[in-house]
């Protein structure tokens, strides 16, 4: 259930006594501040009910008890079958990672592998030998700069990647629509494969994560020049994913056992996902102030 704003009040109005009203009644709500002003934000389907009840009672009245049959309950959360059906692009790229997971068992299966990866290879005793990525091409095998995405080695690698996409691709897909989300990700992958490629080199590398720091990126910066409460995210995620890639660079995660990191994907769709979020927050931020 997406929040609205009920109520903007310049920060000299005390809105102390009904905002306790609204605790003591469990109504869901978020004071922020945003230009100057106190903004009152509520689930869209209470809006109606908590603007009458700031008209009747502005100050919050302690004595006040709301009547049963006027009682604003709190909204139920949403079942997995409606996050769902509200997140069709995302659930479908998940689906597709899980498929890939099955058809190349993790990572196991190099016959299926070779097919998705951004470069084919055969196996030749303990080496891999890599086709050069323009022959590849030449051959029609363009989905190769997009499919690294869908692969994944190992349920650890699949079970992060699929939960940041799943908290991230959903708040692009509720606030921007599906296809912004899916052309977003196609172009993160791109991007961040490219990228992985052009500076380590032939070798196998795979996983969202590339696209997860572009997804990051757009959110941060779209939320900065256009706030709005779906993309409001608790700091400590954006901080947490800087400070565990700037560790990533360091070396430091390799060292201590977790496999080689594909920093380049990382950082290039980091740097995408920022442009996309200027260049998106900004439209947004015109339109608001048209």
């Amino acid at each position: 259930m997406s929040a609205v704003v009920v109520l903007r009040m310049p920060l000299s109005t005390d809105l102390s006594g009904f905002v306790g009203l609204l605790r003591r009644l469990q109504v869901p709500h978020r004071v922020s501040e945003e230009g100057g002003d106190q903004v009152l934000w509520v689930a869209e389907n209470l809006a109606e009910d908590v603007r009458q009840l700031y008209q009747r009672f502005p100050e919050g009245n302690a004595e006040f008890e709301l009547p049963a049959d006027t009682a604003l309950a709190a909204p139920a959360r949403p079942s997995i079958g409606e996050q769902l059906r509200a997140s069709k692009a995302t659930a479908a790229i998940l689906l597709l990672c899980l498929i890939v997971a099955g058809l190349t068992g993790l990572g196991d299966n190099f016959a299926t592998l070779s097919w998705l990866t951004f470069l084919d290879f055969r196996v030749q005793g303990d080496y891999l030998y890599f086709t050069p990525l323009a022959a590849s091409l030449a051959d029609g095998q363009w989905w190769r700069l997009f499919t690294p995405m869908l692969v994944h080695f190992g349920i650890l690698h699949l079970a992060m990647n699929g939960l940041w996409y799943w908290e991230l691709g959903r708040r692009i897909e509720l606030r921007q629509g599906p296809w912004n989300l899916l052309g977003m990700t196609l172009l993160f992958s791109l991007v961040s494969n490219a990228a992985q490629y052009l500076f380590g080199g032939p070798s196998l590398f795979g996983g969202l994560s590339g696209v997860l720091y572009g997804l990051l990126g757009h959110i941060w910066l779209y939320q900065w020049l256009a706030p709005n409460p779906v993309y409001r995210m608790p700091r400590g995620v954006l901080v947490m994913m800087l400070v565990w890639l700037l560790l990533c660079l360091s070396g430091l995660i390799s060292l201590l056992g977790f496999g080689q990191i594909a920093n380049a994907a990382h950082v290039g769709g980091l740097l995408v996902g920022c442009l996309s979020g200027l260049l998106g927050g900004a439209l947004a931020r015109r339109k608001l102030t048209a």
